[in-house]
């Protein structure tokens, strides 16, 4: 392959590497079946993060949320908490009320539909998660294409556009369909699914990101042009993405000897609807810390400062400055904001992982951490 992928050589691809995937592989829990649901909830789980991190929460959420029906009818304080940690809220948002509108539908079975098309209609659901259930799950010849995917493609073709470009990606999908349509269009000993994971494992295992390949282990090494140069960290080629803002807020840990003062964010916005530790807007002194403190109706006692910290989401960077502030035990809440338990927070109140730097201080573990015994 030269430049840009065809269908031809794209499905000469599809035995080597399915016959790479049967023993190499990786033992992961949505795999154990073919659920639509189990595969809806993984990729959507797996969106930038790593797989090791999601095992504990995949298994968490199927544990209290077994079915669509179950994810419909699941109270969103409820729901943002198993989510806690993974980040994305909107995400697990979307699935609700995805799982909501096949509930009205179906009342007595709802179900995830085996079309793609179908599936891209419904909220949160976009061409790569659409293609991979409809493929693992039901065996459709359509293509699942994701970065690992877009990686192996410029590798093999030495394919020297920039990858972030719409119609790059759009061109890789439509020659892998072709390719997969024209393999899998009669009985056939490998899967449709089976393909579509086997580059996932590809991506994830040999052809690296960011890091030299393990080109020795690939199924597809001899059909490598990037291989056969001696280029494989050249591709692919990827433009600088938007710069990131930095935004500087000042995080209150404002505590008693049993509880912590916690506030609910607004329900629109980043980290919607979820709960934090006050935070002013820029770098805050002790005084404004404490006035901060004492306007919201408590008395402070002491203050010391915390470690600064960073936390970086796609399109904002905060840089944090702290403070602890001891305060005697109140008589009443502060408007909005209001004093939680330890305990209580670890169970009821979902607290995104930007925050983490900071609930080690009061020994709170979130996210799945929190459910480990």
């Amino acid at each position: 392959m030269n430049g840009k992928p065809s269908a031809d050589a794209l499905q000469s691809l599809i035995e080597p590497l399915c016959e790479w995937y049967e023993t190499h592989q990786r033992d992961l829990p949505w795999r154990r079946d073919r659920d639509a649901y189990h595969i809806w909830v993984s990729e959507i789980m797996l969106q930038q993060t790593r797989v090791e991190a999601v095992r504990p929460y995949y298994e968490r959420f199927m544990t209290a949320l077994p079915d669509i029906r179950t994810l419909a009818e699941c109270p969103e304080n409820d729901l943002l908490k198993l989510w806690e940690g993974l980040g994305y809220y909107s995400r697990v948002r979307n699935m609700q009320k995805t799982a909501k509108m096949l509930t009205c539908a179906e009342p007595a079975g709802p179900r995830l539909p085996s079309d793609r098309e179908e599936l891209l209609r419904l909220p949160g659901i976009g061409d790569y998660t659409a293609g991979a259930i409809a493929s693992i799950a039901f065996g459709q010849p359509v293509p699942a294409v994701d970065g690992n995917v877009m990686r192996i493609l410029a590798r093999l073709c030495t394919d020297g556009r920039d990858v972030r470009e719409a119609a790059v990606k759009k061109e890789y999908s439509r020659r892998l369909e072709e390719a997969m349509r024209g393999y899998f269009g009669e009985e056939r000993r490998f899967t449709p699914g089976g393909f579509n994971q086997a580059l996932m494992d590809l991506g994830a295992s040999v052809c690296l990101p960011n890091a030299q390949p393990r080109c020795g282990q690939c199924p597809l090494a001899a059909s490598c042009r990037a291989r056969r140069e001696g280029e494989e960290l050249r591709y692919p080629v990827r433009s600088r993405g938007k710069a990131r803002r930095t935004e500087n807020r000042t995080v209150l840990l404002i505590r008693d000897g049993k509880h912590v003062v916690l506030r609910k964010r607004p329900e629109k916005g980043l980290l919607a609807g979820l709960y934090e530790f006050p935070s002013l807007e820029g770098t805050a002194g002790r005084e404004q810390a404490l006035r901060a403190a004492e306007e919201a109706g408590f008395v402070p006692l002491q203050i010391r400062p915390l470690e600064p910290a960073k936390h970086i989401f796609t399109h904002v960077e905060w840089h944090m400055t702290a403070y602890e502030i001891r305060i005697a035990e109140p008589e009443g809440s502060g408007g909005d904001w209001f004093l939680a338990g330890t305990e209580q927070i670890e169970k009821d109140y979902p607290v995104p992982s930007a925050f983490s730097a900071y609930t080690r201080y009061l020994q709170i573990r979130t996210g799945a951490e929190a459910k480990r015994s």
